[in-house]
């Protein structure tokens, strides 16, 4: 079938329709400006309420006749290229035989929407093409917010209704084996490209369908990409690549958003490629660099409340699996005493991201969790194995003009007592806020010299002494 890239010649002469331009009383905007006709803008304004109050009749009466003849059946097996060519066919051919009063440029926009509608995320389509967008935030069928450099903007997006945003929610979660109903109305998934959905429906979302989608780069980010957006400096991605390379165990603590999966990525991309990787997610997400890596993903139960795999399991799976480091992408319960011990026997340089307000906090909510797991096991042991399995804490935040930064790198020494100590390596010293609103400040080290500076040295990776001196100017 020939490739439709535009719609036929033919249709240049519908009605209301004189080249690419509206026509208002038989006269296009060059002929009234040729004339001398001022003044128009309103009746410009109702032609363009008129024009986009056919286009939604014409859509929508367009979609329910394709519904009809397309055997979505046989389109799901096609190409997205030939699947494209086949609805344009028939939708111009729809339009022609209807005689719809729209403009070229309309009509072309009518037959976007049905295929984003038919193959794609409806009205979420242009937003997820634009790479400037972090997060869509879906709050019901006519509101819709976006986040681009991390502040929040409504867009003029919307969905004919519940039902419409329900079926672009159903397409999501179905492509990746999940389900969302009455029965289970929330539900974790992903896009193909990796980007990390949640969705939430009636009866336990009020006003409406929610979906939040948390976006991620095509494109693998580096180290030099965050030293440029200024969320590190170079010295402390010098010690950062030490650390990796050293096999020391690192926690990212951070709040929503606040980019701990980012850096979860980029650290990543320090691990040798000859190198076994175990990934653990709740929802797979990570983009990690190595050739050699086993991506494992949680399984919900499913309509009989059977067949649940946590990633509890998967963490004890993983340790018959030959791994060189375990990643799980967040520790959120029981699991985490698995990950300690995992830690603590043999699978050095494992990573891990956990929401924390602060480093401190962040060993109190590991604490929490190791005691979902064994509600009998002492306070000092757990803190023991906290303080004998991780050896790093990096703190991320975003702070209120949109810009992510690792606040803060702090080693665990060990125990004193019932208490884990902990020295700050490097932080964000906050000046303030300038006119603009952004956030003033410099990276520095506190001058402490960490005690696995001598492990690194002994696994022949050199870090200069001068890195932590506090006078050192990157």
């Amino acid at each position: 079938m020939p490739a439709h890239s535009g719609l036929p010649k033919c249709f240049e002469n519908w009605p209301g329709h004189e080249g690419d331009t509206m026509t208002i009383n038989g006269m296009n905007d060059s002929a009234m400006t040729r004339f001398g006709v001022h003044g128009h803008s309103h009746a410009t304004d109702q032609a363009r309420r008129v024009e986009e109050e056919q286009e939604r009749a014409c859509k929508k009466n367009l979609h329910q006749k394709l519904m009809k003849v397309l055997d979505l059946s046989l389109i799901s097996t096609l190409g997205r290229e030939e699947a494209e060519n086949q609805i344009l066919a028939i939708g111009h051919q729809l339009l022609k035989d209807d005689s719809v009063p729209l403009s070229l440029n309309a009509r072309q926009r009518v037959l976007k929407q049905i295929l984003d509608d038919i193959l794609g995320l409806g009205p979420l389509e242009p937003l997820l093409a634009d790479r400037s967008i972090a997060d869509i935030l879906v709050n019901g069928a006519d509101s819709v917010y976006v986040e681009r450099h991390g502040k929040l903007e409504k867009v003029d997006v919307s969905f004919s209704n519940d039902a419409h945003l329900l079926n672009v929610i159903d397409r999501i979660v179905s492509s990746v084996g999940r389900r969302i109903d009455e029965s289970s109305p929330m539900v974790d998934a992903r896009l193909q490209d990796g980007s990390r959905v949640n969705a939430i429906i009636p009866p336990l979302a009020v006003d409406g369908p929610l979906l939040s989608i948390r976006r991620f780069s095509i494109g693998k980010l580096s180290i030099d990409t965050l030293i440029e957006k200024q969320t590190l400096t170079a010295p402390i991605a010098e010690l950062l690549e030490a650390i990796v390379l050293g096999r020391l165990n690192v926690l990212i603590s951070g709040g929503t958003g606040s980019g701990k999966t980012t850096l979860l990525n980029v650290m990543s991309g320090f691990v040798p490629h000859d190198e076994r990787i175990v990934t653990i997610e709740d929802s797979a997400e990570l983009q990690l660099q190595q050739p050699h890596v086993a991506r494992l993903e949680t399984r919900p139960p499913n309509i009989e409340s059977k067949g649940e795999v946590s990633q509890r399991d998967l963490v004890r799976n993983s340790l018959r699996m030959r791994p060189d480091r375990i990643i799980v992408g967040e520790v959120r319960g029981p699991e985490a005493l698995d990950m300690l011990q995992a830690m603590n026997t043999g699978h050095d340089g494992s990573m891990t991201t956990l929401h924390a307000n602060s480093p401190r906090d962040a060993l109190t909510r590991i604490e929490n969790m190791v005691s979902m797991a064994s509600a009998s096991m002492p306070v000092k042991a757990i803190r023991s194995q906290v303080a004998s399995a991780i050896d790093v804490v990096l703190q991320v935040e975003r702070h209120e003009d949109g810009m992510r930064r690792l606040v803060s790198v702090q080693e665990i020494n060990g125990m004193e007592g019932e208490v884990v100590t902990m020295s700050e390596l490097f932080t964000f010293r906050r000046r303030g806020r300038d006119e603009t609103g952004a956030v003033v400040g410099r990276y520095a080290p506190t001058g402490i010299v960490p005690r696995f500076h001598e492990h690194l040295q002994q696994r022949g990776i050199d870090v200069p002494l001068s890195l932590y001196n506090p006078d050192f100017e990157d």
